[in-house]
């Protein structure tokens, strides 16, 4: 099941994406009552999915994001795979949509695009057993964990290079069929910038799998319902500059698009 948070007629909600673009008159969404956080009933009202705004998928309290999980990412920037998970925060104002534009910050001349799989938390967790993993996830959605590389490099913490606002988009919607199990086998991921590839890899390459991040954060901290864990970048990262449009797009979920934009 496909689930976007959509705006129409300034009204939000939430609904089942059916169909695709080779559907009849194209997809359309299901709008359900209630939240995806708990049991819900579609109410029959379809609209086309042409005609809403795709919003962020979730607005999370946090976004946990783990670094250097692909060990090619790791060394084409000279770092060694860490030895345990390194973890950092991107603040829920760091969000934005398909569709969204990402603005380049004044304090860098170094942006780069990282595409990454995300995981959507669906229940309030903590110290989570390996065997219970599967059920404290919603789903997943794709990302784009925009890095200010230069800022990065120059200062110890990487609050503000990789928390900068619309640094971190998320989209198109969460799918939730797939699990821990899917992506352990390998679902492949490709960042293009105006159309061009820039990365592919898969997620069998990810140095610890969803399970062993999830275990890890959980241990420290809990995750409420729609928080997000992002699951590191495959090799290939590279710039962005002012007038590209960057494209994520993960097997089994969809695309995510955004265009770069100078900061107002």
């Amino acid at each position: 099941m496909r689930i976007a948070r959509f705006s129409i007629d300034g009204n939000v909600a939430f609904g089942v994406v059916e169909g695709d673009a080779s559907s009849e008159g194209g997809p359309v969404l299901d709008i359900i009552k209630g939240h995806p956080f708990a049991e819900f009933e579609r109410s029959g009202q379809k609209i086309p999915l042409s005609k809403v705004r795709l919003l962020p998928p979730v607005l999370p309290n946090k976004v946990v994001a783990v670094g250097r999980n692909y060990a090619e990412h790791a060394a084409e920037l000279g770092n060694e795979v860490p030895e345990a998970p390194l973890t950092f925060f991107k603040p829920s104002t760091a969000v934005i949509g398909p569709g969204d534009a990402i603005a380049y910050p004044s304090f860098s001349s170094e942006v780069h695009h990282e595409a990454e799989l995300a995981v959507v938390i669906g229940r309030m967790c903590r110290e989570v057993p390996r065997e219970r993993v599967k059920d404290v996830i919603l789903g997943y959605t794709c990302a784009n964990d925009v890095t200010a590389r230069d800022v990065q490099e120059r200062e110890k913490q990487w609050a503000r290079a990789k928390g900068f606002d619309t640094s971190c988009p998320l989209g198109p919607w969460i799918e939730t069929e797939l699990d821990p199990a899917d992506i352990s086998g390998g679902l492949g991921i490709l960042c293009t910038v105006n159309g061009q590839q820039r990365q592919l890899g898969r997620t069998s390459d990810m140095v610890r799998s969803i399970e062993d991040l999830i275990i890890h954060i959980t241990e420290a901290m809990t995750l409420l319902p729609g928080d997000v864990v992002l699951t590191g970048t495959p090799a290939g990262v590279g710039p962005l500059n002012v007038g590209d449009e960057v494209a994520v797009t993960i097997e089994g979920i969809g695309t995510l698009t955004n265009k770069v934009i100078k900061r107002g």
